[in-house]
Formats: C-alpha cells, structure tokens, sequence
C-alpha cells in the first residue's frame, strides 16, 4: 500500500495531549507489511475542577488565566491576595521581600531558579506571562503545563499562566489585589510509545535508534509540531523495510515529550543494559515545510559534526548544522553517551504550542524530500563498516547536558 505523508499528518492534525492516537501509527506499520508493539510507561496528570482569578481592589476585573498541572490547591473558596509584579523574577526583583505568602506574584517567564526562588519567599501564588499583548487566549497559547519534578523539588505553589493582554493591563492600571480560586486533583496517567524494529544483518547487534513524538500540546492540531517528524519517521520504516541494513533499526514514536520527554525519558530507563546495544540516535521534529531551510543539530563531539558537514556536502543537502542539545527526544538518549543527530526544518511561516499550528505550511513533496534527505544519512551510518563516532560525549558536551536536564554542577 502506497504511503503518502502528508495524508498521515492530516490524519494525525488533532489535540493529542499526552499522546493518545498510538494506534493509528501502529495501522501504518501493518499497512506497510511490518509491525508495532506498544510500551506504556506513567506520566503526571491533573483534573481542574474550578479556578477563578479575578482584580478586587482598586478595581473589579475577571481575568483569563489556566492553572499548571500538578501545582497546589488553595483552601476554598480562595484567598484576597496581594499583587506584585516581580519582572524576571531574579533575587534583585525580590529585594526587600522576603515573605510573599499574602502575594500573588507575576513574572514575564517561569525558570527553574524562579522558582525556587517564590518557594524560599512562600509566594501564595504565581501568575506567568504567555503569549503578545495582541493575542487572545487561543492563540497565546495558555494550556495547562504540569510544574516539571525539578521545580517541585523545591516546593509546591498554585501557578496560573495568563495572557499577556491581561497581565498587561494589570500592571498598567495599578492592581493591588486579587483574589485566586483553584481546585484541582493531582496523579498519573498511562501514555504509550510505539517501537517497530527492523533486524540487520551482518552489524545486527549494533543499532541505531530513530525517534519522533506523536504528541502534541492541549492547543492547535500540533500538524508541524510532531505530525511532521512522526511521518517523516514512518516514511523511513518503509524504506528501510525495502532496503534492510547492516544494523538493526529500531523505530520509536515517542509519546509526553511535550510535557518533558517522558515518552522518551522512560524508554531509555526500560531498556536498562540493553541501551549499550544502541550507538547511534536520529531525531525527527518538525520538518516537511514548504518554505525554510534544514536544521540539523549534533549532540556530540567534533568528529560528529564532521561526519553531517561532509553528508551534507556529497550530497548537496543545504542545512544549517549546529553543536548543541536538541531539545527534543533524542536528548535523553545523548544523556546516556550515544551520539545524536536531530532534524528538523525551520520556517517562519507556522508556529510552534498555539492554535497556528497546522497543516497549511507543509507540502507532500516537502515532506519526501526531507524523507530522501534523511534516510540517505541514516542509511550511511547504518551500512558503515566501522561507526563514523565511538559513543560517549565529549565533556563539554556532557556540561550542556547537565545544563539542560537542570542538574546541579558536579
């Protein structure tokens, strides 16, 4: 059966949230002549039964907010809060208050220090800026993001994100209370990844991993933003379906990687001691539109960077190649020392978690010439007779790394 990747991503083009259509990704591997099986592993999930945040004093004014997933309740029926914008919410924006436990406190973006911040003050509650002033509540793109475990790590604190327009006017016309209502329940849900593997022959017990999430975001039909890649990695099963290679290949669709790479995140604790089989990973996000340039992203050291120059040089692929994480799935896989190439392709044409994501910017004929692209490189590494790089990451590289999961300096 004929495979056309464009209609796999109108198929796709739907809220899917934590990861729920596996089952359409596993029709297409049978419709190839291969197969799928499901991994389901647990990721946080909360139901918001009531919020409310509204301006009490000097003025009266609802405001459109949505609460973050799994932060704090606050006892019914809410509290009269005071209101301080604290800007990017750094110890300077802090100086002189120390306890904000009567504060419900805005700042413009929530970092991992912010955080930490509110909680050593005991902020009552955070309000966090989303989206341009112009843009409604749809398109700045306020959906209920979870409090990543890091940021709980320090401490547990009711958090709202709210539109810019509305937190604009807040500032400008002098707010100074408010009151926050927020009920909402706090546990787990099952997402699933989806494997399908391809043996190889003479290099069989070497392989290669392949990754693109299928998830997207509680807003738009998330069609660039991973329809695309979970297409393009679907074009590839096939054609190596046709043309076997000396690896073993394993295909995976990630689920939750918008919520933190947790489809990706549990694969790689799954697999345990049989992730050293794994030498090398290939990430698809975001590709097939018809304006843009190709974006290739090398975690890894010099010599990895070296080997996707020379590719792109032999066969006149035009990318822009940069060394850095990929923040996308095959992050997690960098993080245990198998070097990464992630592609993708940019454009200023769609947008990324808000309702503007969709399908108009991608062309079928896009979408194959990334596919031809792609599985080119990957057939070059998977047919080599000696790896083009060993694993393991280069030190600088492994500092990035740590930077990007947010851990700590060794």
């Amino acid at each position: 059966m004929s495979f056309s990747p464009l209609t796999f991503v109108r198929d796709l083009s739907f809220v899917r949230y934590g990861g729920t259509p596996a089952e359409l990704i596993r029709r297409e591997l049978e419709n190839a002549g291969g197969s799928g099986e499901f991994l389901e592993f647990r990721i946080p999930a909360s139901v918001c039964t009531h919020c409310a945040v509204s301006v009490t004093a000097p003025f009266s004014r609802s405001l459109s907010v949505t609460p973050y997933g799994m932060c704090a309740s606050l006892p019914e029926p809410g509290r009269d809060l005071h209101f301080f914008y604290a800007e990017q919410g750094t110890a300077r924006d802090f100086l002189g208050r120390e306890d904000l436990s009567d504060s419900v406190v805005l700042v413009n973006m929530l970092s991992r220090d912010t955080f930490r911040l509110l909680c050593e003050r005991h902020a009552a509650a955070i309000l966090v800026v989303t989206g341009k002033y112009y843009h409604s509540s749809d398109e700045a793109g306020i959906y209920a993001r979870n409090l990543r475990p890091k940021f709980l790590e320090y401490g547990d604190i009711p958090t709202f994100g709210i539109t810019a327009h509305d937190a604009t006017e807040l500032v400008r016309d002098g707010a100074e209370q408010l009151h926050v209502e927020l009920v909402q329940e706090n546990g787990e849900a099952t997402s699933q990844n989806v494997e399908a593997v391809i043996p190889g022959g003479d290099l069989a017990k070497e392989e290669l991993i392949l990754t693109a999430h299928y998830d997207s975001v509680p807003v738009g039909t998330g069609s660039w933003d991973n329809a695309t890649g979970s297409a393009a990695l679907l074009g590839l099963y096939r054609y190596f379906l046709a043309h076997p290679a000396r690896r073993t290949l394993r295909f995976l669709w990630c689920g939750a990687e918008e919520q933190g790479l947790l489809g990706s995140k549990a694969y790689v604790d799954q697999r345990g001691e049989a992730l050293d089989a794994i030498k090398f990973c290939f990430n698809f996000d975001m590709c097939g539109t018809i304006l843009g340039n190709n974006r290739i992203c090398v975690t890894g050291g010099r010599e990895l960077e070296t080997f996707v120059d020379q590719y792109c040089r032999e066969t006149g692929c035009s990318a822009d190649i940069r060394t850095q994480v990929h923040s996308s799935d095959s992050a997690p896989f960098a993080d245990h020392g198998i070097p990464a190439i992630g592609l993708s392709r940019g454009t200023a044409t769609s947008e990324i978690h808000t309702s503007r994501d969709l399908e108009f910017p991608i062309g079928e004929k896009a979408l194959l010439k990334n596919i031809a692209e792609f599985a080119g490189m990957v057939e070059r590494v998977a047919n080599a007779a000696v790896l083009p790089v060993d694993t393991g990451m280069p030190e600088e590289m492994k500092k990035e790394l740590d930077r990007y999961f947010q851990r700590e300096p060794k």
